[in-house]
């Protein structure tokens, strides 16, 4: 009993100093993602964007989480692939609402710390503009819009710098983990091209904290 007591006192410090030091903010930047795609060599990545709110909990020692709710679009698009089955190209954009938590560690050098951070997520998809060209477009949107995975998740790896504990400027590599798209029925035709898309990238973004 004396040891959950413990616990429970030092769980509570610890919120208590991450509170006594955590900052509201917004963030929003430029998303630039392709995609995996197995069957197809030529990706290639779009330029897209991502804005939301943030929350730093400073941890002390350099330490430091940030969750942050956002919107983001991810996509990518290929160029002529020369299909039998006429599906000639595609092109993908999904935006997602997106629960990202950096985990943070650099040193306060007072003007600013520099830091290094991994950034797990979850996302689910509420847009897609998605674009098909060839004779079989219609077939492959309604497969794309039924067999789309709404529910997203993967990681990030990066590193930022932040200038008189109010401006944060990052840059990070991510990937999903999951597809963008069941597999189920996707058939041996073009179609078959779009069942292993993940997409992945590089996230550069501005933050203002308050």
């Amino acid at each position: 009993m004396k040891k959950i007591a413990v616990l429970l006192v030092a769980a509570a410090s610890l919120l208590f100093a991450a509170n006594a030091h955590a900052q509201f903010g917004i963030i929003g930047g430029l998303t630039s993602s392709n995609a995996n795609i197995k069957t197809v060599d030529d990706v290639k990545s779009v330029s897209l964007y991502h804005a939301g709110l943030t929350y730093k909990f400073d941890l002390g020692l350099g330490f430091a989480i940030q969750p942050s709710l956002m919107y983001q679009v991810k996509g990518a698009k290929t160029g002529e692939l020369g299909q039998d089955d006429a599906l000639n190209s595609f092109e993908l954009k999904t935006g997602f609402v997106e629960i990202p938590v950096a985990f943070q560690w650099g040193p306060d050098l007072v003007a600013f710390r520099p830091y290094l951070f991994a950034e797990p997520f979850i996302g689910y998809a509420i847009t897609d503009a998605d674009k098909y060209d060839g004779t079989v477009k219609e077939a492959a949107k309604t497969w794309a819009d039924n067999a789309r995975n709404k529910l997203e998740y993967g990681f990030g790896l990066g590193a930022g710098i932040e200038i008189a504990r109010h401006f944060q400027i990052s840059a990070q590599y991510f990937t999903n983990l999951g597809n963008v798209f069941k597999s189920e029925d996707a058939g041996k035709g073009a179609v078959a091209d779009l069942k292993d898309v993940k997409f992945q990238g590089i996230k550069v973004s501005l933050g203002i904290l308050f």
